[in-house]
């Protein structure tokens, strides 16, 4: 028996949904709570099995975790011992990479499985290795085992070849404690980078320059960080995510507890689709669209289109008048979804990093398989659009990154439930 999701499409989407705390902040938020030696509570966490994960290594860890309230976790380090992760839980998403930079910042010794994730193509995350090793750590990789040592983390100039998420939170975690100055060159600027070093300079890290290109941090010693209380900031994916449903299936949808300038490379792109959009300082409502225009599209590094915008918004693009273009520089193998959507009745052609979309085309209810997060937040939008019933298989990627997605699009006026498939 395999649990599914499925979709009566053609029904109206209308009301208030409100935007959970951002998941690529919380992934990252947990591990660094670990570099001090106190009490961190963290209010605005989602529901969803990647936090479970995460709860799951901070135990093997012998952290303690509680789940004060529905959406706030305490963590208390005074009981946590460093040990090898090895549990299935580390395969399970790819962020379990942080623990590397924590571990190794904190005790100067971390060994771990491979970490797990979204199959998105090539990921390496070489660039966070090389950053533990201008900090001075050593690394060995034998049987599908990383193990990382340092006697002391020294500070350093540290010029990121790529603007990668990953590599600036794990590397800047890993500096916290290191003797002296690290300065990270070409940084990314995510604004869940914002949010993790804002954390870590509350419970005492020395932090300056994040959401710019040059993040410059002061070691501290682990006896200088204590605990703290932080809330995580909206998640702008989610957020864009039901922006787009609102775009292809409402009459009148609001979205409440968005952050507009964390999106507004996406709002400008549905702006140019012609979509009905009324942004407010937390809240965007969006009202019927009549006609979709083609646009082109190119997902960036932050402040640029989100790589995980992508998927979702290829789906409305299908109901565009004409020719739209999708490439994506990021992940250019993240079109698995596209092979979906044609099941579906989509005319999509891809190209090595690149999709082209010829619409409009109706689309149709069919059986199709999430391949990893953002795919199955795109095929929940094309069963919403779609004529009869779509059934989406391997919804355990949606559940690692959307809180309560069956229960919100209900609440809303979807015709979608969990069902189980022989």
């Amino acid at each position: 028996m395999e649990e599914v999701i499925q979709i009566e499409g053609g029904h109206r989407l209308n009301g208030e949904v409100r935007i959970s705390g951002a998941k690529n902040a919380v992934v990252a938020l947990m591990p660094a709570a670990i570099l001090g030696n106190g009490v961190v509570t963290i209010h605005g966490v989602p529901d969803i099995e990647d936090v479970k994960s995460l709860e799951t290594l901070l135990k093997e860890l012998g952290v303690t975790v509680i789940k004060n309230t529905r959406d706030s976790y305490v963590l208390d380090t005074s009981t946590m011992k460093n040990t090898t992760l090895e549990h299935r839980a580390v395969s399970k998403l790819r962020a379990s990479y942080y623990f590397m930079g924590s571990l190794l910042g904190k005790y100067g010794y971390c060994k771990i499985k491979m970490p797990g994730g979204c199959d998105l193509g090539p990921r390496p995350f070489d660039i966070h290795l090389k950053g533990f090793e201008a900090l001075g750590a050593t690394i060995e990789y034998e049987k599908g085992y990383y193990t990382l040592k340092s006697d002391q983390l020294i500070g350093c100039k540290i010029y990121l070849n790529f603007a990668s998420v990953g590599a600036t939170i794990n590397i800047m975690m890993a500096a916290v404690h290191a003797i002296g100055r690290t300065t990270i060159e070409n940084a990314a600027k995510e604004p869940e980078i914002i949010d993790v070093a804002n954390m870590l300079n509350k419970m005492g890290a020395k932090i300056r320059g994040m959401g710019t290109s040059v993040i410059t941090i002061d070691g501290v010693s682990v006896d200088e960080m204590g605990g703290c209380t932080h809330e995580v900031i909206p998640d702008r994916i989610e957020a864009g995510t039901y922006i787009i449903m609102a775009a292809a299936a409402a009459d009148c949808m609001k979205i409440t507890n968005v952050i507009p300038t964390h999106i507004e490379a996406l709002l400008s792109k549905l702006e140019d689709m012609g979509v009905n959009i009324d942004p407010d300082v937390d809240s965007i409502t969006i009202r019927k669209t009549e006609r979709y225009l083609p646009v082109d599209i190119k997902t960036l590094v932050y402040p640029g289109l989100a790589t995980d915008l992508q998927q979702p918004l290829t789906s409305l693009l299908t109901q565009a008048e004409g020719i739209s273009t999708v490439v994506d520089t990021i992940y250019p193998e993240r079109f698995k979804n596209c092979t979906e959507l044609t099941r579906m009745g989509a005319d999509i052609s891809v190209d090595t990093g690149k999709a082209t979309i010829n619409g409009p085309t109706p689309l149709y209810g069919e059986l199709v398989t999430a391949t990893d997060l953002r795919c199955g937040a795109g095929l929940v939008i094309a069963g919403l659009m779609a004529q009869g019933t779509t059934t989406i298989r391997g919804v355990h990627h949606i559940y690692r990154g959307y809180e309560h997605i069956v229960e919100k699009l209900s609440a809303l006026g979807a015709k979608i439930t969990k069902a189980t498939l022989e």
